[in-house]
């Protein structure tokens, strides 16, 4: 292997740590529109996201707010053990760098979240607490 090759090899390998070093961003979120918020330097995402029975939703943070609404609701269990509904038409406030979800899906129904973040521009939209 030349020395250039062990470096693209280094780089791809540094690359795939820093991602693996963020939190999971949940497998089933489509990004519908993003765009800078005027005169700062934060940017507005709006999503859909879907996480199905089975599925965990890792605990995550934000950097800056998340606004949610309820499309679709479903039962989740606590990493205590604890279930609850996550019911159709309630809304949240997840407020910036405070840990939340950490979740799994029970039950047969999806659940199915609209979410928008008003984030600082440029930093990963999930990230480990």
């Amino acid at each position: 292997m030349s020395v250039s090759t062990k470096w693209i090899a280094v780089a791809v390998a540094a690359t795939a740590l820093i991602y693996a070093a963020q939190a999971q961003e949940p497998a089933g979120r489509k990004e519908l529109k993003r765009a800078d918020l005027t005169g700062t330097n934060m940017e507005v995402i709006i999503s859909v996201s879907e996480t199905k029975p089975g599925e965990t939703f890792a605990r995550h943070i934000h950097h800056g707010e998340e606004a949610l609404y309820v499309l679709e609701g479903a039962s989740a269990e606590l990493p205590d053990g604890k279930q609850i509904s996550l019911s159709a038409g309630s809304a949240a406030i997840n407020a910036r760098d405070v840990p939340h979800a950490g979740f799994k899906i029970v039950g047969d129904k999806t659940l199915k979240l609209l979410t928008v973040h008003i984030v600082d521009k440029g930093k990963a939209l999930y990230d480990k607490p």
